[in-house]
């Protein structure tokens, strides 16, 4: 097992576990009263870590979680036995007779994907678990409104089947279209009432619209980015949703580089001055952007401009203005005062990608009300 120390020494990443648990319970708050949360750990719990953030989860009540494969089922199903999980999308005809043994949910969007979900619980000799998915403006899964009440009924009638969930993602683009996305869901919901056909869960919001489209939360809430800090732009109260995610690494030497020298592969900016130059022991892979001369991190309490074209491995900072820096000193890439919104804004990444690109050779350690819970690498004992 991985001690603190070791997992420290080079660049990790630092999951504030009392953070996470405040942003829970913050968007429970926002729920109507019969609304359950869905929590969404795909993509690694967004970088925090799926074992661990699903189990801190699982022990303050939450069940009911979803994923984007079938893998992060498995892993999820793995860390929390008990756990309900959703897979938002393609499973893959390959994976789905074994996800209908496992008992997990998966979506069919579309009439070939019923076909093979139906198939697939025929031959696992168990209901297949399902919610359906439709289409209704963004355009990437779905059936269509006018098409999915014929493939609902067919699927609530198979004895293959067991239709647990009907479901959209709003595009999110503006007001009028998602109003006219959720429109077209109650008007599916109503058609199929008028059949007879009476669904248990219907779902069309994710973390911004929890807090966009209060009267709109249906049966569930599919909450994410909400939970690790990742606050809908613009939203008045960014307290409730806190950043609970930072990376962090070690200077692993420093250098004093005259004026008119480039660092690293860059060959474009050379130094305006005499500098100290810090090398940082981390670089892109370890989820830092490749930034040329761009951006900053915070080493000894102060900011330290990137200098030099980010590395694989590696990266370089300006120190000459920062008192007694030294090699071993703790690096901050994100979180203290250098927040999610400007860590993606300064490569022109989606925030939430910028926290689940971290890589998976960095170890996280988590903390709870100040003290270490968990150390995990991913590449421990390799």
């Amino acid at each position: 097992m991985m001690t603190v120390e070791q997992a420290t020494s080079r660049c990790w990443a630092e999951v504030d576990l009392s953070r996470l648990m405040a942003n829970y319970n913050s968007a429970l708050k926002h729920l109507s009263p019969g609304t359950r949360l869905m929590a969404v750990l795909k993509a690694n719990a967004y970088g925090l870590g799926v074992p661990v953030t699903a189990q801190r989860l699982r022990r303050a009540g939450q069940r009911l979680f979803a994923v984007a494969s079938y893998d992060e089922a498995v892993q999820l199903q793995t860390a929390v036995p008990d756990a309900d999980v959703l897979i938002l999308g393609l499973t893959g005809e390959a994976r789905l007779e074994d996800a209908v043994r496992r008992g997990i949910m998966v979506t069919v969007f579309s009439e070939k994907s019923a076909r093979e979900t139906a198939a697939a619980a025929k031959l696992a000799g168990k209901a297949a678990r399902v919610h359906v998915k439709i289409e209704t403006g963004l355009h990437r899964l779905g059936l269509m409104p006018d098409e999915a009440a014929a493939v609902i009924q067919e699927l609530q009638t198979s004895g293959d089947v067991r239709l647990e969930g009907v479901f959209t993602h709003l595009a999110l683009r503006d007001r009028a279209s998602d109003r006219a996305a959720l429109d077209a869901m109650y008007a599916l919901k109503a058609e199929l009432e008028r059949a007879g056909v009476s669904v248990p869960a219907w779902h069309a919001l994710d973390s911004i619209g929890m807090v966009r489209y209060p009267d709109d939360q249906m049966d569930i809430v599919r909450t994410g980015a909400w939970l690790y800090g990742v606050c809908p732009r613009g939203y008045d109260r960014p307290d409730e949703s806190m950043l609970c995610f930072s990376v962090k690494a070690r200077v692993s030497q420093l250098h004093r580089v005259s004026a008119g020298e480039c660092l690293g592969y860059d060959e474009t900016h050379p130094l305006k001055r005499d500098s100290v130059v810090a090398t940082i022991s981390a670089g892109y892979i370890d989820g830092f952007p490749r930034l040329n001369s761009e951006g900053s991190v915070l080493i000894r309490g102060q900011r330290a401009p990137v200098v030099g074209l980010v590395c694989m491995d590696q990266m370089m900072a300006d120190v000459t203005d920062i008192p007694d820096v030294q090699e071993g000193d703790v690096v901050t890439l994100l979180g203290g005062g250098i927040g999610v919104n400007e860590y993606a804004d300064l490569a022109r990444l989606n925030r939430n990608e910028a926290l689940a690109r971290t890589g998976r050779r960095v170890p996280r350690v988590y903390y709870e009300d100040g003290q270490v819970t968990a150390v995990v690498s991913e590449l421990d004992g390799v």
